[in-house]
């Protein structure tokens, strides 16, 4: 390791070490202070979302470093994201606080797992190499298995770990054997090797269509795209919800970097083959996600299916950028544009949300109900008024970021030359109005009696999310201009 290696990437290392490091010293820190533990946790979060934000400036001017061998590099696209994974994880540290010790589940490996999980998205949205998509891959996976299970003895937990766990290394092994076709159709792994070796006369094509089909399949778990999707509702459900709330944006955020850069990188040659695949992909996640939501009245589960619904319409905007020959088209540049806007809205509106579920939740499973919700606009108007903000966002309605995240991915779409794609978005938008919808009807026209944690930090996260998502929707260029800025050279 040279120090090269280090500085060009030092958030992961930083972030890495200091989980390793926060395992150990929580030994020391008595069972009823484990809110210290969140506090360190909080500052080596800080302290890495730094160190990535000063790499911004020279990333965004094109510039970027390669790290250990060109395995990995640090360019634009993967800061943004490390950006978005870190404040997520900031924001997941807080829904924890409160809540563990609500549940009688506090444990200070809790958070030292996150850091781990987080390492590992920091890693993928770095990784420059197929094996190195693998490994940020297990490294992102396993801690979420054993986080999704973190509410042991509940029966409802330990399932969705289970069922989690196994369907993951069943994925997992769809990645590796696409990653083990791909190198024999090629020859390497390293993305620029392979985009070189398809030049070839001794590149092996069906070999490596088969390679990427399943290397395709192994993410789209990870996703969570139909039809790879029937894990998401009940893992969300059993899992605690801060966890559901961090795994719903870090997870999926991190199996689409994986598949953009991959995608621009090494299978450009297989758009012809690729883009009808995606075209079904994305038209199924949007549907299926938004009609099952409509049966829902679970909260988490009308999340996870919400969830599912988004992949869906990122999946719309990665046919365009799939299906074209480079990266260096216009319809390829407002692809990935729309997406990683879309990122930021998303993570924003997701996490606000997981946020007002966990301030309602109380033992055994209780206030998960949407009928719960009932009355929550006249007894707590601001945190109601905070899940209308979200619950308005995830529609797509002006005013708010989701808005214009949908928006640019229209728009993408459209200019791909995918207008019917692009209707379908919309169609299923207008069907998701519904049961978003819906959940503000039970909170200002139905009269109850919700019980609410008043948490500060809780209380504070919500809001704030609330404020940048309706604040961010009036000044949506600087972040547009950001995520243009941050495309994959």
């Amino acid at each position: 390791m040279t120090l090269n290696d280090i500085l060009a990437f030092l958030p992961m290392i930083t972030l890495l070490t200091w989980a390793i490091l926060l395992l150990v010293a929580d030994l020391w820190i008595p069972p009823d202070r484990k809110g210290l533990t969140a506090l360190l946790a909080a500052i080596g979060l800080a302290v890495s979302l730094g160190l990535a934000l000063s790499q911004l400036g020279f990333t965004q001017g094109g510039g970027s470093l390669t790290a250990f061998h060109d395995m990995v590099v640090t360019d634009g696209f993967s800061i943004y994201l490390d950006i978005i994974f870190l404040g997520s994880g900031l924001a997941a540290v807080t829904l924890a606080y409160d809540y563990l010790k609500r549940m009688d589940i506090e444990r200070g490996e809790y958070y030292s797992l996150l850091l781990f999980t987080l390492s590992g998205m920091l890693l993928m949205a770095s990784a420059h190499d197929l094996i190195i998509v693998f490994l940020a891959l297990e490294l992102l996976s396993i801690p979420l298995y054993i986080l999704a299970g973190f509410a042991r003895p509940r029966v409802e937990s330990e399932e969705a770990s289970l069922k989690y766990f196994l369907l993951g290394a069943f994925a997992t092994g769809f990645v590796l054997y696409g990653i083990s076709l791909i190198f024999a159709a090629t020859g390497h792994t390293d993305l620029a090797g392979v985009l070189a070796a398809v030049q070839t006369p001794a590149f092996i094509r069906p070999l490596f269509l088969a390679g990427a089909a399943l290397f395709l399949v192994g993410l789209g778990f990870k996703v969570a795209a139909v039809p790879f999707n029937m894990w998401v509702p009940d893992v969300y459900q059993g899992s605690p919800s801060p966890v559901s709330g961090f795994m719903s944006v870090g997870a999926k955020v991190a199996g689409f970097a994986a598949l953009m850069r991959i995608f621009v990188m090494a299978f450009p040659s297989l758009s012809v083959e690729m883009t009808p695949v995606l075209w079904g992909i994305a038209a199924l996640t949007m549907l299926v996600g938004n009609v099952l939501a409509l049966a829902q009245n679970n909260i988490k589960r009308l999340l996870a299916y919400s969830s599912i619904a988004n992949a869906g319409y990122l999946f719309m905007a990665l046919v365009p950028y799939a299906s074209a020959p480079d990266a260096s088209g216009q319809a390829a540049a407002n692809s990935v544009a729309a997406m990683l806007f879309f990122f930021a809205a998303y993570a924003l509106t997701s996490l606000g949300a997981w946020a007002v579920v966990v301030a309602l939740e109380q033992a055994e499973g209780q206030g998960l109900s949407i009928d719960d919700y009932a009355g929550l606009g006249r007894k707590y108007p601001w945190l109601a008024l905070a899940m209308t903000v979200f619950m308005l966002s995830f529609t797509g309605f002006p005013l708010t970021l989701g808005f214009w995240g949908k928006l640019f991915l229209f728009r993408a779409a459209v200019q791909g030359g995918f207008t019917g794609l692009a209707l379908v978005g919309l169609l299923t938008s207008l069907l998701s109005a519904y049961y978003y919808l819906r959940v503000v009807v039970v909170m200002f026209m139905r009269a109850g009696e919700p019980q609410v944690r008043n948490e500060l930090w809780l209380g504070l996260t919500a809001g704030v999310l609330a404020v940048a998502v309706v604040v961010l929707s009036f000044v949506p260029n600087p972040l547009l201009l950001l995520a243009a800025g941050a495309g994959i050279k």
